[in-house]
């Protein structure tokens, strides 16, 4: 057996000298006690040294994504020419299968692979000899480095961490907005309390304030630039009639910073967005279309990025967002959650509350399967996105038209509805209604009165023939 291991400066090949004593893994650690006993059990059968770090980083990233290097591939061609009966010992599986298909080569992968090799590593200054341990202890950290280097540089995982941050700093940005302008609003209102009312939009009413200060400046100020011209007469009356407190002038100047830090932090929102809208477009077009960068942006934030998103299935797709009341649910055994994050898209938010859990489940589903198409699919077009929103949208508009289906012997058809026609009818006031007493006279005949006292003559004579 050919052990293969990799070390920091080189490729190290030795061969096992007793393999009966490989059987016994439990005990293996002892054989490599010292270096005299290491010696005894393997011997160094080749030593490749790496030429400079360059060569050791191309060679350990490849070993990290299970590829053959061009310089290990010269090394196991001379083994195999050499010794072709010999088992090489690896310590990946998958790079074992790697080099059995191409070198045809025969490799073993085992817990006693693995007990050998901690064992070789833990001596491995004593069965190389030439190298200081000091220059291979720096030799290690400058690899250490570069390897972390290469990954954060390259590694396509790493690419949404600057969306994950944009959207967290999107949400810090819109309450702080919220804190300001609130405290904006209500510090002004104490000198012009009608403003609030008059101007709804808290940009144009911090912008106004700031061009303006005090309020007996709006009489002779020109805010057309801010506000349209109605707004602008009614604000004008407003101010003169005025409820509100006299301020000082060091009052207005600090609500006037406060109304500058308002409008700077609001430009920065609308510059992080635009960033953002890019970035999604850029890293995940598919689901940018599906579900909007907004909602995209935060199922990636709250999965940790793109990839563990899309490792997800549709069911945790349709409820990320939701755990809390996911568990609450089961835990009190009562209806589960239909939907989490996925309910502020704008294919769930237009569907009536009826068809709401429908339309998640099934957008939920495909922005699935687009989410692993932007993950792990080379090309980088939306058209898949695309599709998958027009077949949503289908569904939506035939949940909709539901109600106007009726079953008929053919099978579904739209109901016909009959053109309306407007039938003018002169009704004539009935006078009959007016009277409440009955239509027909109550007075009965001669003839009726006299039959009804014959009948019960008739049946008092039968019940004292019966007494008797």
């Amino acid at each position: 057996i050919i052990v293969w291991v990799f070390v920091v400066f080189g490729f190290f090949l030795p061969q096992v000298l007793n393999e009966k004593k490989l059987q016994e893994v439990d005990s293996l650690w002892k054989e490599f006690e010292t270096p005299e006993k290491a010696n005894k059990i393997v011997k160094l059968k080749h030593f490749e040294k790496f030429q400079d770090t360059t060569e050791a980083l191309a060679a350990s990233t490849a070993l990290v994504e299970g590829k053959l290097s061009k310089n290990l591939k010269k090394i196991l061609k001379k083994i195999v020419a050499k010794d072709a009966h010999e088992q090489l010992a690896v310590a990946d599986a998958k790079l074992g299968g790697v080099i059995k298909d191409k070198l045809n080569l025969s490799c073993i992968h085992s817990p006693m692979v693995t007990e050998l090799m901690r064992g070789i590593r833990s001596q491995i200054e004593g069965l190389i000899t030439g190298l200081p341990s000091r220059e291979m202890a720096a030799m290690c950290l400058g690899l250490a480095h570069s390897l972390s280097r290469y990954k954060l540089k390259f590694s396509p995982d790493k690419v949404d961490t600057m969306i994950i941050q944009a959207i967290s700093l999107l949400d810090d940005l819109d309450k702080e907005l919220n804190n300001y302008i609130m405290r904006c609003r209500e510090w002004y209102g104490w000198h012009f309390p009608e403003l609030g009312k008059i101007i709804t939009d808290n940009l144009a009413y911090c912008k106004c304030v700031r061009k303006v200060g005090d309020r007996t400046n709006f009489a002779t100020s020109d805010v057309s630039d801010i506000l349209p011209e109605e707004i602008e007469e009614d604000v004008k009356a407003a101010a003169e009639i005025s409820m509100g407190t006299e301020v000082s002038e060091e009052d207005i100047n600090n609500i006037i910073h406060l109304c500058d830090q308002v409008i700077e932090i609001s430009e920065y929102r609308t510059q992080l967005y635009d960033y953002l809208k890019n970035r999604m477009m850029a890293i995940a077009p598919n689901l940018t279309i599906m579900v909007g960068e907004l909602v995209g942006a935060r199922l990636i934030a709250h999965a940790g990025s793109l990839l563990n998103l899309a490792k997800h299935p549709a069911s945790t797709v349709q409820l990320l967002g939701a755990e809390k009341a996911l568990f609450r649910a089961l835990k009190t055994k009562r209806d589960t959650p239909k939907f989490g994050l996925i309910y502020h898209a704008s294919l769930v938010g237009q569907t009536n509350t009826k068809n709401k859990g429908k339309i998640s489940r099934m957008l939920a589903a495909k922005t699935a399967l687009t989410i692993r198409y932007d993950a792990l699919g080379e090309d980088t077009n939306a058209e898949m996105g695309a599709e998958n929103r027009l077949k949503v949208e289908t569904r939506l508009r035939h949940l909709e038209e539901r109600g106007l289906r009726r079953i008929s012997g053919t099978g579904k058809a739209l109901a016909r509805t009959d053109k309306y026609q407007n039938k003018s009818e002169v009704k004539i006031f009935d006078p009959s209604g007016d009277s409440t007493l009955p239509a027909v006279s109550k007075k009965r005949k001669i003839q009726e009165v006299e039959e009804q006292d014959a009948e019960v003559a008739v049946k008092a004579k039968k019940f004292k023939a019966e007494m008797k």
